[in-house]
């Protein structure tokens, strides 16, 4: 699979491109150091792209996409992604940007199936010594009787 040259991140070649249009950029004033510069400009970027109006996506690819990244989905259908790390508002638009395109890319690839495993025979056996062990541990703690 190849990876994003940028961000070294999984990029599956069914991932649908998310197109920059459809996405609501938002801008607000980052927190954090910085003085004058921070206080006066708007340099934090919200990035929202809605699932179910993408022109992009049809009905399979949307319900797949709608139950990979339900946790994250807002109940309209919005992904949000937040970039305030730089002082740059056109670098933070695009590390939103990013964050989107690289949550659609994860949630594009197919999650392994769990292959049911039984324990070994060793593992039984270093099982039922250590319960063997707990076992004397425990009746060793109680009253010594008078016999």
């Amino acid at each position: 699979m190849p990876l994003d040259r940028r961000h070294g991140e999984p990029v599956p070649p069914e991932a649908p491109f998310v197109p920059e249009r459809e996405v609501e950029f938002r801008t607000a004033r980052s927190g954090g150091p910085g003085g004058q510069h921070v206080n006066k400009t708007e340099t934090k970027v919200e990035a929202r792209w809605n699932l179910r109006s993408s022109a992009r996506l049809d009905a399979a690819l949307r319900a797949r996409l709608t139950e990979a990244l339900a946790p994250r989905l807002h109940p309209d259908g919005t992904l949000r992604a937040v970039a305030s790390g730089t002082r740059s508002q056109a670098a933070n638009r695009e590390e939103a940007l990013r964050k989107i395109r690289a949550m659609v890319a994860k949630a594009m690839v197919p999650r392994k199936r769990r292959r049911p495993t039984k324990p070994t025979a060793a593992s039984k056996a270093r099982r039922g010594e250590e319960k063997k062990k707990r076992s004397d541990q425990k009746r060793l703690r109680g009253r010594i009787s008078e016999k």
